[in-house]
């Protein structure tokens, strides 16, 4: 029953995905629970006793609502699920509105191949077969220091050229203030996906993909969780009542299409993502103003 329920995630981003067993890890006031089942995921990000994600028991645990999980070997959308490679048509299964969504990793479950109190490496074989016909290894890092999480993520090709990008799609309990400032953005046409050419931001609410190098931050009851990562393409959606997401993504959505980058056999690609929480200072300016 359990496998079949997995399984259906497969081919239906919305279908449950049940959390599995967790593993907590820990460092000072810093919490992480990993759902390996539930598509190497963290289920939950708790830092000083506050929980930061939106958790499978918070909302319908939809596969693709919940959690922070690992968008390997693409993030966003594959526009029908179809793209080319070295003169030759491909097209993976669709999941999501009859496009391809955020790879074969979030609904996979993945091993944990090393566990300490404060660590995790998790990996995942990608399959060779109609969902991915290119094979290859993925794997993730979670390290917790005290006061932040740090997270990598790699995809390394098999033996046949392969195009890769990789995210992380972070559910975020809705944020009293989000501080974001782009430098531009890719309009979304009337499928919401992504396009060319980059056009300057326009305000939100978003469901789009960014170039930002500035300061990335959500606030919230006191509490300030700065992002950092070692790409400048980000995904915001802010439209949910109940969350927003702000993602780290080493290409655009279709990126197989509108900027493909191709992995020869053996080839690596990472992305690093550090979540670094410290005391929300406009949040005490306002309140010593109140007093």
């Amino acid at each position: 029953m359990v496998a079949d329920a997995l399984r259906a995630a497969w081919n239906d981003a919305l279908a449950p995905m049940p959390a599995g067993a967790l593993h907590w890890l820990r460092a000072g006031g810093l919490e992480v629970a990993l759902a390996p089942e539930a598509g190497g995921r963290i289920a939950q990000i708790r830092y000083d006793g506050m929980d930061w994600l939106v958790g499978p028991d918070d909302v319908p645990p939809a596969t693709i609502a919940w959690g922070c999980y690992p968008m390997v070997p693409w993030a966003g959308r594959v526009r029908g699920g179809r793209f080319g490679l070295e003169g030759r048509a491909y097209a993976v299964p669709v999941n999501f509105g009859g496009h391809a969504i955020h790879g074969i990793g979030f609904s996979r479950p993945w091993r944990i191949d090393a566990r300490e109190a404060d660590s995790a490496t998790l990996s995942l074989a990608l399959p060779h077969d109609d969902y991915w016909p290119f094979g290859g290894n993925t794997t993730q890092s979670v390290r917790l220091r005290e006061d932040r999480l740090q997270l990598e993520l790699d995809v390394q090709a098999g033996d046949r050229a392969m195009p890769a990008v990789l995210g992380w799609h972070p559910w975020f309990r809705k944020p009293d203030r989000l501080t974001f400032s782009p430098a531009a953005m890719y309009p979304r046409d009337a499928d919401g996906i992504a396009t060319l050419p980059r056009v300057s931001p326009v305000p939100g609410p978003w469901d789009d993909c960014f170039v930002a190098e500035g300061e990335i931050a959500l606030s919230r009851a006191g509490q300030q969780v700065c992002l950092q990562a070692d790409t400048d393409h980000w995904v915001v959606y802010d439209a949910a009542a109940h969350a927003t997401c702000v993602e780290p993504q080493t290409g655009p959505p279709d990126a197989f299409t509108l900027a493909p980058r191709v992995l020869q056999p053996g080839q690596h690609l990472r992305l690093a993502f550090e979540l670094a929480w410290c005391a929300d200072d406009e949040a005490q300016e306002d309140d010593r103003a109140v007093s």
